[in-house]
């Protein structure tokens, strides 16, 4: 059975919970709000059936007589000669319009690379070197082939040299090209994101252009918990260097550790969209960073025990996160515990969803459906891959209108982001074959990278 028609029988069944969340479940620790509700209000008590638990978290707004933390960041610059003209040229643009955004104490680097890297200025206080790194971005020239790995590595080396807990370490990487010398896969790049994630260092990807492996790309940002955007007109790079390093000089908690712990029965599945480790009743994940005034949600699959929920209500899951608050430097905590009521009666249970959370639930799994197209178009079962993307449509439709309508509708952003998941899948339905595939993937793989993440551009 499809993934669209799984959910839509678990919608119908109302086999997905919901909640009575205690006090704790919208805790507030420092600058991070925790918050923990289930899909419905009441679960079904049958055995198998999947529910869904959303976590949401959500840095308040820095004062404005907040000093925000330094940034620590190396410019990954390709200059392999597939970005001669106007690609560098908008490269170049793009990094001079990054370093306006920085100020005197942020720490900067700057590598390029072809076949070969090079250091065009080491990590060093901006005030310092800034007419010296204005000066090396104009000297960039294009020429020869692309070892992407070891610019990539080159640049967390740099900065590494400065790395602080009080700092946003990261690399931003701008390529246009296949990586074709030293490391070239997907996998060996997402290892190497994950190495580096594991240091506190973020590493978000700019594919420039049509060429580029879009699947390297963003699973190095995805490793990292970092960024990853499709720029298909060179003209757009500094508008998006703006959007990343306005988005760098936003992060306000770092470090941000998840551990879910089940309770009476319930058994987690999977994490939807993130990366995680379950250990029997336990869900671990991390998140590298949270933007000031901004949301962040995590969707748990669980599966409802095969009996012990004879009681009207009982826990479902505690949660526990801890992470580094950049405004103070020291560790916080926060935590939730989430309650809720079992129930015999099916339509009680269909009747209790939680419009805002299947929304969101509904966005994720719309998500892995596209993925899957992908897959089966690489395969070049075109039309497989098409009726994945048409029934995806279908579904979202359905789900737009069901949970944008009637008593506590979803909010207006979340059923937008639905319709627009719609219109997405319509379209690729259609560019499944001939020359725009190729542009149509790229789109595919930024939009779902996008979603998975809530990345803000």
């Amino acid at each position: 059975m499809s993934p669209v028609r799984v959910l839509s029988s678990l919608f119908a069944l109302a086999a997905v919970c919901g909640a009575f969340l205690t006090p704790a479940s919208q805790a507030r620790a420092a600058e991070l709000q925790l918050g923990a509700e289930l899909g419905h209000s009441a679960i079904a008590r049958k055995s198998g059936e999947r529910i869904y638990l959303r976590l949401s978290l959500k840095t308040l707004a820095a004062s404005a007589a907040r000093d925000r933390p330094p940034i620590n960041v190396a410019l990954v610059i390709d200059r392999s000669g597939s970005m001669s003209g106007e690609r560098l040229a908008a490269a170049k643009k793009g990094a001079h319009v990054a370093l306006e955004r920085l100020g005197r104490e942020d720490i900067v680097s700057l590598v390029s690379y072809n076949h070969e890297v090079d250091v065009l200025a080491e990590a060093g206080r901006l005030g310092a070197q800034r007419d010296a790194l204005d000066r090396a971005i104009d000297k960039l020239v294009a020429s020869g082939t692309t070892a992407l790995y070891a610019g990539v590595k080159e640049g967390g080396e740099q900065v590494k040299a400065h790395l602080s807990d009080r700092k946003v370490n990261r690399v931003v990487l701008l390529s246009d090209g296949l990586a074709n010398v030293g490391p070239s896969s997907p996998s060996e790049l997402a290892d190497l994101g994950r190495a580096l994630a594991g240091k506190g260092i973020t590493v978000s990807t700019i594919g420039l252009g049509l060429d580029y492996n879009e699947d390297l790309m963003q699973r190095l940002a995805a490793a990292s918990d970092g960024n990853h955007v499709f720029v298909e007109r060179p003209s757009d790079l500094p508008e998006i260097f703006d959007r990343e390093f306005g988005d760098a000089l936003s992060v306000a908690a770092r470090d941000i550790i998840i551990q879910i712990e089940c309770k009476s029965g319930f058994t987690p599945k999977r994490v939807l969209g993130r990366e995680a480790e379950i250990l029997g009743g336990r869900v671990t994940l991390k998140l590298n960073q949270l933007p000031a005034d901004t949301e962040r949600y995590v969707v748990v699959e669980l599966e409802v025990p095969a009996s012990g929920l004879g009681a009207s209500e009982g826990d479902v899951a505690s949660v526990d996160v801890e992470y580094l608050n950049l405004d103070s430097g020291a560790r916080a905590t926060s935590k939730a515990a989430v309650k809720a009521r079992f129930t015999d009666d099916a339509k009680e249970a269909e009747a209790s969803v939680n419009k805002g959370v299947m929304s969101q639930v509904t966005e994720q799994v719309a998500t892995e459906n596209s993925e899957k197209a992908v897959e089966l178009r690489d395969a070049g079962d075109i039309s497989a891959a098409r009726k994945v993307l048409e029934d995806n449509a279908a579904y979202l439709n359905r789900q737009k209108s069901a949970l944008g309508a009637g008593a506590m509708a979803a909010p207006s952003a979340s059923i937008s982001a639905l319709d627009k998941l719609e219109t997405r899948s319509r379209e690729a339905a259609q560019n499944l074959e001939g020359e725009s595939w190729g542009r149509e993937r790229k789109a595919l793989r930024y939009d779902q990278h996008k979603r998975k993440v809530q990345q803000s551009y």
